[in-house]
Parts: C-alpha cells; sequence; structure tokens
C-alpha cells in the first residue's frame, strides 16, 4: 500500500501532463525537462500499476483512470491554493500572535501605555513579551521583534534607532552627600557580571566602584530598589529613576553613558502586517517619550 501513495510532486506532474496534452507543454509548466516528464509519469504509472495516459503522435490522452486521478490532482490543487489565500489574507490584517523581547528596565512603567494604546489599535493582535536581560535570537525565530539599547545591530537584522536613553547618579534620598564629596568613598550598588557589558557597569568599573560594591545584582529595577531603600548609590538610566521621590540625581545625566534604542526584527517579517503595525507604533511612541528618556533637570545633589 505504501508504494501505490503518490506525493503532491507526483500530483503535479500528473495534472500538468493532462492540462497540456503533451510531454512538452507539461515540462514547460513545471519548468523541468522533457525527459524528466516522461521518467516521473512512467515512474507513478510503475507505482499504481496503472495507465494514466495513452501514447499518441499526438500527444498523451488521459485513460478513465487518467481522468480520475487528474480530477483528484485539481481538487487538491485548489485547496491548496485556497489555504494559500487565507493564510495570506490573515496576514494582511493585524492579527495572530507577536513576540516582543526588550530589557526589563523599558517594561517597568515606559512601556505599558504604549502597549495599552497599541492593543487598542489592534485588539486581533496577542503580544507575547519576553522581558529580561538575555538577547533572544530573532534569525532562530525566538522573538519577532525586539527593542534593544546598545551599539550597532547586526547585519543579519534590520530596524532603526528609535531613541536615546540618558544615564546618571542617583543617591538614596536619605543618604546626605555634601557637595564635593568623593564618590568612591560611597556605598555603591551595581550590575553583576552578567551586566558587565553595558555602558553603565563599564562607567563603575573604571572608577573602580564594582570593587567596594555592596550589592551587586542583574536586574537594573533590582538596583534602582536598592538604592531607593538606602542601600547604597547606582548609576542608572533616568526614566526608571527621575519619577521616584526615594532617589535624588547627583548631577547631570553622563554622556558617555547615553545609549541608542533599537528597534529590530528579520528581514522575512518585514511584511508581516502585525510586525509592521508594532513597529509603527513604538516609533511613534518612543519620540513622544523622548524627552522623558532624555533624563529631567537635576532636583538636587
Amino acid at each position: 500500500m505504501n508504494e501505490q501513495r503518490l506525493s503532491w510532486d507526483d500530483y503535479r506532474f500528473i495534472l500538468a501532463v493532462g492540462r497540456a496534452g503533451s510531454l512538452n507543454g507539461a515540462s514547460k509548466r513545471l519548468g523541468v525537462s522533457h525527459p524528466t516528464v516522461f521518467r516521473r509519469i512512467n515512474e507513478i504509472e510503475r507505482k499504481l500499476g496503472a495507465r494514466l495516459f495513452e501514447r499518441a503522435r499526438e500527444g498523451y490522452a488521459a485513460t478513465v483512470t487518467g481522468e480520475e486521478v487528474i480530477a483528484v490532482a485539481a481538487e487538491i490543487e485548489q485547496r491548496i491554493e485556497a489555504t494559500e489565500r487565507r493564510l495570506s489574507g490573515l496576514d494582511a490584517r493585524p492579527a495572530g500572535s507577536l513576540r516582543v523581547t526588550t530589557a526589563e528596565a523599558l517594561l517597568s512603567g515606559l512601556m505599558p501605555p504604549l502597549l495599552a494604546r497599541f492593543r487598542q489599535a489592534y485588539p486581533r493582535i496577542v503580544l507575547e513579551l519576553t522581558a529580561d536581560n538575555a538577547t533572544r535570537d530573532l534569525s532562530r525565530r525566538e522573538a519577532d521583534v525586539a527593542l534593544r539599547p546598545g551599539g550597532q545591530p547586526p547585519d543579519s537584522l534590520i530596524g532603526r534607532k528609535i531613541a536615546t536613553i540618558a544615564a546618571a547618579v542617583y543617591r538614596p534620598r536619605k543618604f546626605k552627600l555634601r557637595a564635593g564629596a568623593d564618590l568612591g568613598e560611597q556605598d555603591w550598588v551595581v550590575p553583576d557580571d552578567s551586566l558587565s557589558h553595558i555602558a553603565m557597569a563599564q562607567w563603575g568599573i573604571k572608577r573602580g566602584y564594582h570593587e567596594t560594591a555592596v550589592l551587586r545584582s542583574n536586574s537594573l529595577l533590582a538596583l534602582r530598589d536598592a538604592a531607593a531603600a538606602g542601600i547604597g548609590m547606582a548609576v542608572l538610566p533616568c526614566h526608571l529613576c527621575d519619577g521616584d521621590k526615594r532617589l535624588v540625581r547627583v548631577g547631570d545625566p553622563i554622556p558617555e553613558l547615553r545609549s541608542d534604542l533599537w528597534l529590530l526584527t528579520h528581514p522575512d517579517l518585514r511584511r508581516s502586517a502585525r510586525v509592521k503595525v508594532f513597529l509603527d507604533a513604538m516609533r511613534t511612541g518612543f519620540a513622544e517619550l523622548q524627552p522623558r528618556l532624555d533624563g529631567l533637570p537635576a532636583r538636587e545633589g
């Protein structure tokens, strides 16, 4: 029984010969050589143990059995084409699941209002958010869209820089820092080794703050809350701390810590409707948020 089963490719050859009435016509429809069509039809007939076409000088004429198989092949073709059109139509509408990955600090207070507005505009899109500091592989489809702070993205992805993020030094409000105090003599909470590549960590490492740090974490939110609780000073994104009354910024944002925010996707997904509308929404939303990302004027310090 297994030897009699035809693949869709077999049906394609049968259908092409049936419609063209000749091997030459079928070879043009299929984009293969005349001998290939001849060989495949003979193999299929041997597989079925039945003759599908009568060979004549004028061409190939379907037998009664051949007509039945051709009809089946045409029905399969129609179903495949209808399915492809339906799936294409679904993707033409902003609907379905969308996997988004970003750093947890961006999802703390900053992005939820943008996501809520997006959901109101596109209720048929279901968002799947991954908020961590790991780099998800868009090439392997671990995510559809990524918002990543940092440098130039890899060539395998497409996207654009949509914002810049400022960072500054913050102290717990309960700390009384005298003018001109040596920051190296203070207690610090710092990123751990898993975040040693980010500019804020490098800044502290160069100044020796990591050597005497009293707390380390792989979470910027944890560092903010630790500083706010009075454990030590921290260098953190302004958008994460400026609205927190438990913290006071020490001076202005540090120019060398300014980082770009990139909105990225895989080239294969750029024509997906749900991806396109999400990219547009995030570009608009983060443009509106740029003043907050730049950092409010220092309040004290």
